[in-house]
């Protein structure tokens, strides 16, 4: 998929709202969603790219600027762009995703609980969401 047509189907989607009290709730949405993403990538049970995925549907319905602004991020644009767009994620991207995640389970699983059932609960999340990350598309690094 070339640059020009990635973009393209990302400027698809964009479809305001007419009414106005309905675009104020969407951007107001977005934004919201936008903070439970960022959060997501420092909390290990918290997802992050669902949550941009929704904010962009958010945008996409009540701001073309906001909508930009999320797919072209230096933080998480390009991570947006490739799980949505591309499906996937890079190598580099899976291995810092799933260290993360588990060490943040692991740190929870020793520090915060001592509670069996819910060290196995991180446990059974961690494989899970491990799983998934693995079994994504893996797109080339330099792809973008």
């Amino acid at each position: 998929m070339t640059e020009n047509s990635s973009k393209n189907s990302i400027n698809d989607e964009i479809s305001i709202h007419q009414n106005p009290f309905i675009r104020w709730i969407l951007l107001i949405s977005g934004f919201v969603l936008v903070g439970i993403g960022i959060l997501g990538m420092f909390l290990p049970l918290l997802p992050t790219t669902i949550f941009f995925i929704l904010a962009a549907w958010c945008f996409a319905r009540s701001s073309e600027k906001f909508h930009k602004w999320l797919h072209t991020n230096r933080v998480f644009g390009k991570y947006l762009r490739n799980y949505r767009v591309k499906g996937g994620m890079t190598v580099k991207s899976k291995v810092i995703t799933i260290f993360f995640l588990l060490a943040g389970i692991f740190f929870s699983a020793m520090y915060a609980t001592d509670n069996f059932f819910v060290k196995l609960l991180l446990a059974v999340i961690g494989i899970g969401v491990s799983w998934h990350i693995i079994t994504l598309t893996t797109i080339k690094e330099n792809s973008d």
